[in-house]
């Protein structure tokens, strides 16, 4: 009876305890019934698969650490950001990609991808590399719409579309693949000018959605591009180190950027948009690896860890790594599934703070 007396009340707490955590949970999910994803090849989960580009990851070993070990089309080894963020808000724990004929429009309603490797702001840099451009991003969005009424009605769908966080992540090809490599726009525009250029266009973006409904938006600036492998690996009058132009210029865009988000909410009735801080804390597993478990950010795990992206990243190659989780980036260009993992679990507390109530 001593136990038993001892036994009833922790047994009340305990469950006292789960319902409340159930409670908050299922809050939480029917604050944000869908993760919707717009940008490039930090957030694509397989679009470009079935797009007529050299910009492909859906082949090993990509995805190794994936479920299953299955290549996706994410370029990395796991998960990315998205997936991490859709677990985080009670949803499922990877995102589908819209164009993946695996996935229908039940699976799309709580969560799909629109992102396309190799894209940006700017139209031309996506023609650099034949991948989807952000205008028909929109124009999938669009489609998807229709499809999510019909599937559960206008007034359910409107509800979900409203409801539902979207996530925003490119620019950093626009410099790198497009600004820095061609001269076209280096013709028309200063470095200052290009971000304001790419602002504008991602502003114009944004209005469209908030015009379709959109409520809910995080938007990632860039990333210290400056220090990604490829860049790197080129830098050889600077010893192999980060290229601190770039970096420079990402730190820039991401001040205005913040400053947009800033004049966005102002401006668009009802809009509840966030600037997701990215750069300080990949800045930091970089320069100081150690302190994250790592112990290679200078090189990539795959191939010679150098210059190897999409069709370059053999499974054949001796020199990949057998362990990702001791890199930083698992391709040139791309952080490996634990550093993504860090990064969201960085991001996801201002999210779920802002977000889920």
């Amino acid at each position: 009876m001593k136990y038993a007396s001892l036994e009833m009340p922790y047994t009340r707490v305990t469950w006292l305890f789960v319902s409340l955590s159930l409670i908050v949970f299922t809050s939480a999910r029917a604050q944000v019934p869908a993760i919707i994803v717009f940008g490039d090849s930090s957030v694509d989960s397989g679009n470009n698969n079935v797009i007529p580009t050299l910009l492909k990851s859906n082949f090993k070993p990509y995805g190794r650490d994936f479920y299953g070990g299955h290549p996706t089309g994410r370029f990395c080894n796991g998960r990315i950001p998205p997936d991490f963020i859709s677990e985080a808000f009670g949803l499922k724990p990877a995102i589908p990609a819209y164009l993946d004929p695996a996935y229908t429009i039940s699976d799309f309603a709580t969560g799909v991808c629109f992102a396309s490797a190799g894209t940006g702001y700017d139209n031309a840099t996506s023609k650099v590399l034949n991948v989807i451009p952000l205008w028909k991003e929109l124009e999938y969005y669009k489609e998807y719409q229709q499809k999510l009424r019909a599937y559960v009605g206008k007034k359910k769908a409107n509800q979900i579309l409203s409801e539902a966080l979207y996530l925003m992540s490119l620019g950093t090809n626009d410099f790198l693949e497009n600004y820095y490599i061609f001269p076209t726009r280096r013709s028309q525009f200063s470095v200052r000018q290009f971000q304001d250029f790419l602002l504008r266009l991602g502003e114009n973006f944004i209005r469209e959605l908030h015009g379709l409904g959109v409520r809910k938006l995080s938007i990632t600036g860039l990333p210290p591009m400056g220090c990604l492998p490829l860049e790197r690996a080129t830098n050889v009058l600077g010893q192999n180190d980060c290229v601190d132009e770039y970096n420079n210029v990402a730190l820039g865009f991401n001040r205005k950027l913040e400053g947009l988000v800033a004049k966005l909410n102002r401006d668009l009735p009802g809009m509840r948009m966030v600037s997701a801080p990215a750069y300080d804390i990949f800045y930091q597993i970089i320069k100081r690896p150690s302190l994250f478990g790592f112990e290679v950010t200078g090189l990539a795990c795959c191939s010679t860890g150098t210059f190897e992206m999409s069709y370059l990243c053999s499974q054949y190659n001796p020199f990949t790594c057998s362990d990702a989780n001791k890199y930083v980036f698992w391709d040139a260009f791309h952080p490996t599934e634990k550093t993504n993992k860090i990064i969201s679990d960085h991001l996801i507390p201002g999210l779920l703070a802002k977000f889920s109530h």
